[in-house]
């Protein structure tokens, strides 16, 4: 039986990418937040790679929704989140550090997703996985060997690429209440942050925000994605 087609040791693997994603993109930002001068998170001990305090904060985020969603959807993807508190007073002193702090998690994802496509070229170079002989697909970049272990193998790296630049891409989107609507807080005086911090967060904005993030990210991403799996994975650019 293809491993794409065991929907537990699918949703397994899925899962595990997933929450080391998520786990590792809250932790960024906490780390971040205590590097720069705000410990609420480390103090709420977010500052590690332990999935644990992270799933006690977001419960519904990093449990029950991604099961849900990906039973709802036939295997096919998860959803779900998690949090990191801060200081919102600090944020608004600091608007520059607050920005660095919300870009701290998309490029741990970033992180993640080049080191998936390393080690997917090194198990090409070894002979541990091979190209696929069929179409690619988000969980499908690399296709195993002979050797039974490698199914799983050649899926997860699949996930931890795939799932990491969809994450690095999506919370890069400049709208709130995502980390990309931070950005713009690098480039303005210090003054001027701090009142754009203070429109950017009103709650009908974000939500707003949340609905053209969705109905615009899939058609950015599907061509970024697919470029950057076939002119920077399987050509050696990343």
């Amino acid at each position: 039986m293809e491993f794409s087609d065991n929907i537990l040791l699918l949703g397994i693997s899925w899962y595990v990418v997933f929450l080391f994603s998520l786990t590792a993109h809250e932790a960024a930002h906490a780390w971040a937040a205590l590097r720069l001068g705000d410990p609420t998170a480390y103090h709420g001990g977010q500052v590690t790679l332990n999935p644990l305090p992270h799933m006690q904060r977001a419960f519904f985020g990093t449990v029950l929704m991604p099961i849900v969603s990906f039973v709802w959807s036939g295997g096919g993807w998860m959803m779900g989140w998690a949090s990191a508190p801060y200081d919102p007073q600090w944020a608004y002193r600091y608007p520059k550090r607050a920005a660095w702090m919300a870009l701290a998690g998309p490029l741990a994802n970033l992180a993640i997703a080049l080191g998936a496509a390393v080690a997917m070229r090194v198990c090409l170079a070894a002979g541990l996985l091979q190209l696929p002989t069929e179409d690619l697909s988000f969980v499908a970049l690399m296709a195993p060997t002979e050797a039974t272990w490698t199914t799983g193998l050649a899926v997860t790296l699949s996930i931890a690429f795939s799932l990491n630049i969809l994450l690095f891409l999506f919370n890069l989107l400049p709208v709130p209440p995502l980390d990309g609507s931070a950005v713009l807080q690098l480039f303005l005086p210090e003054a001027m942050g701090r009142r754009y911090q203070e429109f950017m967060s009103q709650p009908m904005l974000s939500l707003i925000g949340l609905l053209a993030a969705w109905r615009v990210f899939g058609a950015v991403f599907g061509p970024i994605y697919w470029f950057l799996v076939v002119h920077g994975l399987f050509l050696g650019i990343l």
